[in-house]
């Protein structure tokens, strides 16, 4: 059996960064948990940074990245390849089963454990198995609307709990 349930959505539009995570932890085809915490703010409140899969390869990869943060003078984006390099390349951190999405005001990364760092050209992008249905929802959304993002955010979030069965309905939501 398989360990599943995330969605983690971020939208940056008008200056506003936020990020969503549900709250459900799924292991087969029971839900375990309904109130996990899949994403918090980093580096003096500044960044915002969620995750998919493991929660302790989350957690040792989030340290990591905080490291590269305070290393790199909080450039989200040098801080995020370096971290992808060292994920990649190290004999213990390749096997961490996870991803992570990292976001400021000005940039929203995607960092794998293949040493990927995907940057979305919209700055709107999504992780996990809810991740599909969150980031259609969002881009219809931004494309359609003049909504701003905590409300997009908020909808979209709604609209794939309503869809991905490992995905719930008590979300966590961080703006910056």
């Amino acid at each position: 059996m398989a360990w599943r349930g995330t969605t983690v959505l971020v939208v940056s539009k008008d200056g506003k960064t936020v990020m969503a995570g549900d709250g459900q932890v799924t292991y087969g085809n029971t839900i375990m948990k309904h109130g996990a915490k899949k994403i918090r703010k980093i580096g003096d409140g500044q960044i915002l940074a969620g995750f998919a899969g493991s929660v302790a390869d989350a957690m040792s990869l989030f340290d990591r990245f905080e490291s590269k943060l305070r290393e790199w003078g909080g450039n989200l984006t040098k801080a995020a390849v370096e971290l992808a390099k060292d994920w990649r390349t190290d004999r213990i951190l390749r096997r961490l089963e996870a991803l992570l999405l990292v976001a400021d005001k000005s940039n929203v990364l995607i960092i794998s454990g293949t040493g990927e760092v995907v940057q979305p050209d919209d700055n709107v992008a999504a992780i996990g198995s809810g991740a599909p249905y969150a980031i259609a929802a969002a881009r219809a959304l931004v494309r359609n609307t003049d909504l701003d993002a905590r409300t997009i955010v908020e909808k979209s979030m709604e609209i794939a709990s309503e869809i991905c069965i490992y995905t719930n309905k008590n979300i966590t939501i961080e703006e910056i």
